[in-house]
């Protein structure tokens, strides 16, 4: 159950600074309780109707395979854009994978994207949430076989789908792009090929999130926490890997290198700064874990600084390789009988990834927490840039100083700090549509980050200070 708006806006008020004190609850109340778990079943429902979703599986029948199940999302999203008076731009996208390791042939796949354009001076920022809609059972290489995908990814895939549907009929001042992408059991290929493409094009990605295996909040040992949600959140792993290769002259191909030589120029100096635990996709962390929680009290999102589950990844991974914030949303337990594996049953258990093992009110808050973080950065600024820390003297104070914003819609700017073993900010202050900040706090003793504040009050993601020798 939802909280009222005036409840709400307290629990705005009294949360993380990271999550817009100053919120006006009213939009986003409106969001969160349209979120329908009824119809995030139905679709979740539907994608198993198709048998099989992998990759490799009929593209030409109308009811089985992949081709049907995306021609059918497509379709939905279509259906979603037409309801909000054509906002949602919908497309499929295809390319052709070469054969690899796991596609033994060339083969054509297609992402479907549903861009929500943005206005004014944000549109150019770009806020990407995924699910894959491709499936698998115990052989991954089994086309032919059942697949039914429920909990990875149909979960995902609808509730991404939920937020498109819910989302188009307002406006944000960021760009948000939903997509249901192919190929993640087989190598992550769906989301590589946007990735490598929005890094040849220069998009301005901010945030990028993926939603796999959100289904159930059931543990295999009787666990149940329906109010939790884990998020990895890491971009040092990827970075750490990349630049290993370029020592090593092992650059996959043009686009990877193009991928090293941005992250060396955006990132590198962060981290000889000591910032890295404040990477863009540590922020982003930060950011949505206040803002579900805040949105949704007694909703926990626990903040984990790993890029992924031990031996997993997700469609989140080419996004971190190519240096863009990017994080995971998973359940809190994972039961294996439930995933990649074929449907029967053995000495009474009850193996395969079927509805019936799937809680679809958890898949509506899985939604609700997505929800929320991306409402409240689409209605924000972009982070500030040039943010610098004073280290030019010896002093008990600390003085940050920052470029001015050319969004109209920045009303002022907010430093944030925190304790250098706290994963959260937990101090801040507004200072005003300035440019420079003195505050009597140690700089030797905490960690800063400085925040853009929109007119309606909503908070950027929060700038790493370099140090001003």
């Amino acid at each position: 159950m939802q909280a009222r708006p005036a409840a709400l806006a307290l629990a705005l008020l009294a949360a993380s600074t990271q999550a817009q004190p100053n919120m006006p609850p009213d939009e986003l109340q409106a969001m969160l309780a349209e979120v329908s778990p009824a119809r995030i079943e139905a679709r979740i429902r539907k994608l198993v109707s198709f048998g099989t979703r992998h990759t490799l599986s009929d593209i030409a029948s109308d009811t089985r395979g992949i081709g049907a199940a995306r021609r059918w999302i497509t379709n939905e999203m279509t259906a979603c854009s037409r309801a909000a008076g054509g906002r949602l731009q919908v497309e499929e996208q295809s390319f052709v994978e070469p054969p690899g390791r796991r596609v033994p042939q060339a083969t054509e796949l297609v992402n479907v994207v549903a861009t929500l354009p943005g206005r004014g001076a944000g549109k150019g920022r770009l806020l990407v949430v995924s699910g894959h809609y491709d499936s698998r059972n115990s052989d991954v290489m089994d086309s032919l076989g059942e697949a039914p995908g429920a909990d990875d990814d149909a979960s995902g895939t609808a509730a991404v789908m939920e937020l498109a549907c819910v989302m188009a009929r307002h406006q944000f001042d960021a760009t948000l792009v939903f997509m249901a992408v192919p190929g993640e059991e087989q190598g992550l290929l769906g989301a590589a090929q946007w990735a490598r493409d929005a890094r040849a094009q220069g998009l301005g990605i901010e945030a990028m999130i993926t939603n796999d295996i959100v289904g159930s909040p059931r543990g295999e040992a009787g666990q149940y926490e329906p109010r939790r949600l884990r998020l990895f959140a890491d971009g040092l792993d990827p970075l750490v890997r990349l630049l290993a290769a370029s020592q090593a002259n092992r650059a996959a191909s043009p686009a990877d290198a193009r991928a090293i030589a941005a992250m060396q120029s955006e990132l590198l100096p962060l981290l000889e700064a000591g910032g890295g635990e404040d990477l863009p996709t540590h922020q982003l962390g930060r950011h949505l874990k206040a803002a579900a929680e805040a949105a949704m009290p007694g909703f926990t999102v626990q903040l984990i600084q790993r890029r992924d589950r031990y031996l997993r990844g997700g469609d989140h991974i080419p996004f971190l390789e190519r240096g863009y914030a990017a994080v995971r949303f998973t359940e809190p337990f994972e039961n294996f009988a439930h995933q990649h594996q074929n449907p029967r049953t053995e000495n009474g258990v009850a193996y395969g990834d079927l509805p019936e093992f799937v809680d679809f009110a958890y898949v509506a808050d899985v939604a609700r927490a997505n929800l929320a973080g991306l409402a409240t950065l689409a209605w924000a600024p972009a982070p500030p840039q040039g943010v610098r820390l004073d280290a030019s003297g010896l002093t008990n104070d600390s003085t940050l100083e920052w470029q001015a914003g050319d969004d109209p819609e920045i009303a002022g700017y907010r430093v944030v700090w925190r304790d250098t073993g706290a994963a959260t900010w937990q101090q801040a202050r507004d200072v005003g549509k300035v440019t420079r900040a003195t505050l009597a706090v140690s700089k030797d003793n905490v960690v800063f980050g400085v925040q853009a504040v929109s007119r309606k009050g909503y908070a950027s993601l929060a700038s790493f200070p370099l140090p001003k020798r």
